[in-house]
């Protein structure tokens, strides 16, 4: 079978491998002129990391990563300890799989040369995609530049502005969340005092961060996220003022501070976060939606690449039935992944509140039963992600 591939990030990476894997031609298509990521780091669970070690690439991915020493949450500007879940040897130990911190840049890298020595020629770059059409034989994509590709199938893998979900089912009308995120990269060694090694959330009013290593430590990524009541764009490499962060995270802890101060202006982004009404379906005939194209996600749980990764296997996997047309294998892949992906969408919707409690009534009922729990019954605070990172696509029945 031949499958086309629109978006040539995370999602569509893994995806062009896990078809693959199960014996299909496959070609990418991305519109940029190379493959690149600006800057940023990116969360791998094991939940993700199961389909990478299924498909053969788990030292790979794991190269240039990083493995927390814990997940842990902290208030934001006393740095009072509230929880921890221990990861390193536990995430393989309770999940299956390790936990890792990657720098997009690797994990894009380690993707496409995987995808490369698999199958040369894979990737075309300077390939924008306009819309599809399709009939009962083939589905066709139409590029930019008029050139149109055939093949048996088409995955929309490009991200939560997809040209693919608008030609499928119009223009959607995303709503700002009310929140603006910042990122930045930096030194570990050029930190008086770095965040611990493990993945933190610093909560507090009206905003939070979260830290964690790359690059094996010698990295530390920052993301914080703040309300705000003004519009914005929806974009990804706006470049952020320095002081502005600094004065977003006035009063935080020495922790905080000094990875904003450490902070380089041309490594400084922000972004907006909007939000979008779960779609009910992914598909249309002999083409499908998956990722940010199928279900975008807030970044509060940080699943939404783990999310894409989860898809790749399992559209595969269904398109890899053979008693079954191409648009009845695409209706069963979606009806698979939308019960979890549309879960995990609330329950990283409901983070945004969890994390950001204005009020000192409204932190004390919220954060200190979670103190409590960390420290009375760590094993129920262990337990509640298991629904996330113990879940497996590789093995599933429903798969087949």
């Amino acid at each position: 079978m031949k499958v086309l591939i629109v978006g040539g990030g995370i999602g569509g990476l893994t995806a062009a491998l896990c078809c693959h894997h199960f014996g299909h031609d496959v070609m990418v298509f991305e519109k940029a002129s190379e493959m690149s990521e600006v800057g940023a780091g990116i969360q791998i669970s094991p939940n993700a990391m199961k389909v990478f070690t299924a498909l053969g690439l788990e030292k790979q991915i794991a190269e240039n990563a990083f493995r927390p020493e814990a997940i842990e949450a902290r208030m934001g500007e006393s740095g009072r300890h509230i929880f921890s879940i221990p990861l390193a040897q536990h995430a393989l130990n309770k999940w299956g799989a390790p936990y890792l911190h990657i720098h997009r840049a690797d994990y894009i890298t380690a993707l496409k040369t995987a995808l490369e020595s698999k199958q040369r020629g894979a990737i075309r770059t300077n390939a924008e995609v306009k819309g599809y059409s399709q009939d009962a034989e083939k589905a066709s994509l139409h590029l930019a530049d008029g050139r149109q590709f055939k093949g048996d199938v088409i995955i929309a893998a490009d991200g939560i502005k997809s040209v693919i979900r608008q030609t499928m089912l119009g223009d959607d009308k995303p709503e700002f969340t009310g929140n603006v995120a910042w990122r930045a990269v930096v030194e570990t060694a050029a930190l008086g005092r770095p965040p611990n090694p493990s993945a933190c959330v610093w909560m507090g009013r009206g905003r939070h961060a979260v830290t964690y290593r790359l690059r094996q430590g010698r990295l530390t990524n920052f993301v914080g996220v703040v309300e705000r009541d003004d519009w914005m764009g929806e974009g990804w490499i706006e470049r952020g003022d320095k002081h502005g962060a600094l004065n977003d995270f006035k009063g935080w802890h020495p922790t905080v501070k000094a990875v904003l101060d450490a902070a380089d202006e041309t490594s400084l982004y922000r972004w907006a976060l909007f939000d979008r009404v779960p779609l009910t379906r992914w598909t249309d005939g002999r083409v499908a939606l998956l990722g940010d194209a199928a279900h975008p996600m807030l970044p509060f749980l940080a699943q939404g690449a783990a999310m894409a990764v989860e898809d790749a296997w399992a559209i595969a996997a269904k398109l890899s039935v053979s008693e079954r047309s191409v648009a009845q294998s695409l209706i069963r892949y979606q009806n698979i992944r939308l019960n979890r992906t549309s879960k995990v969408q609330a329950a990283s919707r409901a983070n945004m509140k969890t994390f950001h409690h204005a009020s000192r009534i409204g932190q004390i009922s919220t954060y200190g039963p979670m103190w409590a729990a960390g420290r009375l019954t760590p094993k129920i605070v262990h337990n509640r992600m298991n629904w996330i990172y113990g879940y497996d696509v590789t093995v599933l029945d429903g798969l087949k």
